[in-house]
């Protein structure tokens, strides 16, 4: 098992940033990659970006390309994502995702991870 535990999330203003982090614990060797999605209200679950041990390549919707940053810190088991020049519809709540997707395309659904953590809100007012 792997527990996957957010933090950084809360309100900021539109231009603003924020750091969300995802500490992972347990067989944490068993997954090689870690994503973020989100769920605005009333939408579908959405993927945001990803990273992959040990190369670190990284992947991005393209709705969050060149704004938002994805990192990893792999003594402390903890991925970050860097919110960059937030809009107000990067308003959801962001989750944390662990697994180990068998194709590169995986990367970015939710069936490509089996672990899950419960979720941080973000919210941005315009």
């Amino acid at each position: 098992q792997v527990q996957l535990v957010e933090s950084g999330g809360g309100l900021v203003q539109a231009g603003g940033s924020l750091r969300l982090s995802c500490e992972a614990s347990g067989r944490t060797f068993s997954n090689n990659v870690m994503g973020w999605f989100r769920q605005a209200p009333g939408k579908e679950r959405e993927f945001v970006a990803a990273i992959s041990f040990p190369d670190g390549a990284t992947n991005y919707a393209d709705s969050v390309k060149g704004r938002f940053t994805i990192s990893r810190d792999n003594v402390k088991n903890t991925v970050y994502l860097q919110l960059n020049s937030l809009k107000s519809e990067d308003t959801a709540v962001y989750y944390c995702a662990a697994g180990s997707p068998s194709y590169y395309r995986d990367r970015g659904r939710e069936s490509g991870y089996a672990y899950w953590g419960q979720g941080t809100q973000v919210t941005v007012s315009s």
